[in-house]
Parts: C-alpha cells; sequence; structure tokens
C-alpha cells in the first residue's frame, strides 16, 4: 500500500484515502500527502462498516491519518451516535470528519453534526439510495448546493471525463478507487475491449 501510495502522489495525486492503521502507518512512512483515514470493521447486526465506532478512529488517527472518514449514513450504529462520534473525532483526536454518506438528507445532517466534509461515497450502498452505472453526478450536485461545506465526490469513478464533471459541477475534490488500485478490476475493463 505503501508503493502505491507513493505512485499516486508521484502521479499527482493531492491526498490518499487508506483503510486501517498499518497501511496509514506505512503510507504516512513514505509520504506528506494528506491522509482520510478510515477503519472498516464489521460487526455482527450492523450494516455500518466505515468507521463504525470512536475506538477505529481513534486507531487511525494514532496511525497518522489527518481526517477521518467515517459512514454517515441513516443506519443503526453498533455503539457511539453519529453525533457523539463526530464531536469525539473533534475533541478527543482534533480531528476533522470527512462523512461518507448516500443522499442528500444525509449529508445535510452529518452538516449538523459537524461533518467537515461531504463525500458520496455510499451512493448506492444503501438500499435507498440509487445505484447509478457511473458516479451519482445527481447527489454531487444537490450536495454542492445545499450542505455549505467541501463535497467530495467518490464512487464509480472510472474516466478523466467523469472526474471533469464532477469538478464543473462544484466538487472540492474528486476520490478515485477501484479504478486506480485494483488491477483486477482494471485489467476486466481493458478485456471487455477485446474482440470474442
Amino acid at each position: 500500500m505503501a508503493a502505491m501510495a507513493l505512485a499516486a502522489q508521484q502521479g499527482g495525486a493531492s491526498g490518499i484515502r487508506a483503510n486501517g492503521a498499518g497501511d496509514i502507518r506505512a503510507i504516512r512512512a513514505v509520504t506528506h500527502l494528506p491522509i482520510i483515514g478510515i477503519n472498516k470493521r464489521w460487526m455482527e447486526g450492523y450494516e455500518v462498516y466505515i468507521t463504525p465506532d470512536f475506538a477505529a478512529a481513534k486507531e487511525v488517527a494514532e496511525a497518522g491519518a489527518d481526517v477521518i472518514a467515517l459512514d454517515a449514513t441513516a443506519r443503526p450504529r453498533p455503539r457511539e451516535s453519529l453525533a457523539e462520534l463526530i464531536g469525539l473525532i473533534h475533541t478527543e483526536l482534533g480531528k476533522p470528519v470527512f462523512a461518507d454518506v448516500s443522499n442528500l438528507n444525509e449529508g445535510l445532517v452529518a452538516v449538523q453534526l459537524g461533518a467537515d466534509y461531504i463525500a458520496t461515497t455510499l451512493s448506492g450502498y444503501t438500499p435507498y439510495s440509487p445505484r447509478t452505472r457511473g458516479p451519482d453526478f445527481d447527489l454531487i450536485r444537490q450536495l454542492v448546493a445545499d450542505v455549505g461545506v467541501p463535497v467530495i465526490a467518490e464512487g464509480r469513478f472510472w474516466t478523466l471525463e467523469e472526474v471533469s464533471k464532477a469538478f464543473d459541477l462544484g466538487a472540492s475534490a474528486v476520490v478515485v478507487g477501484t479504478a486506480i488500485t485494483n488491477p483486477r478490476e482494471i485489467t476486466r475493463r481493458f478485456v471487455q475491449g477485446v474482440p470474442v
């Protein structure tokens, strides 16, 4: 992961989103780019797994994350409420909060609770949000118009045109994941162009 982060930096990335204390620590050792830290933890009976509680947030903060990203959807949480978690990240860790949402209302609520950034990460990953083939441009547009904090476009970005469109809609940044980090999916995409 450190090598991939360094390659992303060399390619012009302005930040890295990374999962888990181990990867974040390794990435911090090779780059001074801002790290958006997440800590995926699956807990029985809960769908929320992106930094679901304060213990998960604390681990990635101590590993070197500059910003803590978390699931800010309306789904049930395993421990602290969303308001409590955002508050603890601010007061106990001194870190800004990057709220992953799946719809406009979740973005509005997250901002009311103190989130510093709103990201479209979970659009299409909740049963009540649309699963679009590409990025959810409608949600980007709505969030930019209504939330009053930087909107980060994330989710199913594959082309330069999609990235440009997100910025045209007012996104402050775009997170690109699978399209640059997953060799299997990158290969599958190119194989689709091979004649049968």
